[in-house]
């Protein structure tokens, strides 16, 4: 037992040493590590046996944690091994034996530039109320993202902040902020206990580690609602499917209270892709970011436009720092941190990336440019030259948005 707890730790030293994201262990297989995405066999270390996977797994978690995984045949958890750092842990049988993968967790909760995120996400980070949602496949990096978002806060802000995670990952300290951080199954029961109890222990933001269910769902706007600003991870790939997914949680009867309900509160929805760097040092971040604007508001109220939300955002980037994942690759590409290979095989629409990276605009992309160019020169003045209000220059480029969204489609079709 003490030789098999022995190479467990030089696994997981090895991990952080080589820069992995995740250690698989699999009966009768020798250890893998995803390196950079791509999963790597250390074939100079020896099989794994079938006894010795439920022994490692027995012996990382606590009597609760144990009998938790003999009911339900898996378990998330978290483990750390001190002078390496964190790990989060699932714990699941298949095929009639125990598995483990484990996620590496850097010890240091880097900043939004460190990450090479878009300063929007700073700005966004520090918003004073409403819902704001980091989404993407497992592994793209929401939670970091998040934590670099509560770092933001909790280096620039005075606040109360209540993460509720399965399980802890990122472990945070206080420096402006107050941060209490509750893990389920060993501070609470569940997500939606837990986000209940959350709104009664005066806080000004609570992170929510996963919209899970409908009830989680319900109380985080609510709690967006009423004055807090709400952090959430959702399974989803872009705004468009954030939206959709978020409705179907709840009956039909209810889709129009809820659609109403997350255009009121929805600040941003922040998706994300891992894409391989060009000099292959590891990986950046590809992200979807839309914000909130009357515009978008109305395409989430109207069933029938949420399918215009992609164009809307394609057209905010110079007045509102919205971006497609078209186009955040296609700042890669100039930033030459990713190649042009690995652009276009993560662009959600690659016929249309090839012509933008050859510099050969599409009719409706030329009408884009041409609006986003009459919206970053205009809309200071009325024509009798008196200055006008945030909120009319606003009106004055949502509706010329929707011109755009109208003249954009028909070219199109």
């Amino acid at each position: 037992m003490e030789l098999l707890a022995r190479e467990l730790y030089d696994l997981l030293s090895l991990s952080v040493e080589r820069e992995a994201s995740d250690i698989h262990l699999k009966v009768n297989n020798f250890p893998v590590f995803r390196i950079h995405g791509e999963l790597v066999p250390l074939v100079d270390r020896r099989k794994i046996a079938a006894k010795e996977t439920i022994d490692l797994a027995r012996r990382i978690m606590s009597d609760k944690q144990w009998q938790i995984f003999e009911e339900n045949h898996e378990i998330d958890m978290a483990h750390s091994v001190p002078g390496i750092g964190r790990f989060r842990v699932n714990v699941f049988t298949q095929r009639g034996s125990v598995g483990l993968v484990f996620r590496v967790i850097p010890t240091e909760v880097r900043t939004v530039r460190e990450l090479n995120l878009p300063k929007t996400l700073e700005s966004l980070a520090l918003t004073p109320r409403g819902l704001i949602l980091c989404t993407g496949s497992t592994g793209s990096g929401k939670s970091t993202t998040l934590a670099a978002m509560i770092r933001h806060i909790n280096e620039n802000l005075n606040m109360h902040i209540i993460t509720i995670e399965d399980p802890i990952e990122y472990l945070h300290h206080d420096k402006l902020s107050m941060i209490n951080q509750r893990e389920v199954y060993s501070d609470t029961n569940a997500f939606a206990v837990a986000m209940r109890s959350a709104l009664r222990q005066d806080p000004d933001v609570i992170l929510v580690g996963e919209m899970r269910d409908h009830a989680t769902v319900e109380t985080a706007l609510m709690a967006a609602e009423t004055g807090h600003l709400v952090l959430s991870t959702l399974h989803t790939t872009d705004a468009v499917e954030t939206v959709m997914r978020i409705v179907s949680f709840f009956p039909t009867e209810q889709h129009r209270h809820i659609r109403l309900a997350l255009a009121s509160s929805l600040k941003a929805v922040i998706s994300q892709r891992l894409i391989l760097r060009a000099d292959g040092s590891g990986r950046v971040p590809a992200a979807e970011i839309l914000i909130s604007t009357p515009l978008i508001r109305e395409c989430i109220i109207n069933a029938d436009r949420t399918k215009y939300i992609n164009d809307a955002m394609k057209q905010g980037v110079s007045q509102y720092g919205m971006q497609t994942f078209d186009q955040s690759l296609f700042f890669l590409v100039k930033g030459n941190l990713i190649t042009y290979q690995e652009a276009l095989q993560y662009s959600s629409n690659p016929e249309d990336f090839a012509l933008k990276v050859k510099g050969i605009e599409s009719a409706s992309d030329q009408a884009i440019t041409e609006m986003e160019t009459s919206l970053a020169e205009g809309y200071s003045y009325q024509k009798d030259e008196e200055p006008i209000t945030e909120v009319d220059r606003n009106v004055a480029r949502d509706k010329k948005l929707e011109e755009l969204i109208d003249r954009s489609n028909q070219i199109r079709g």
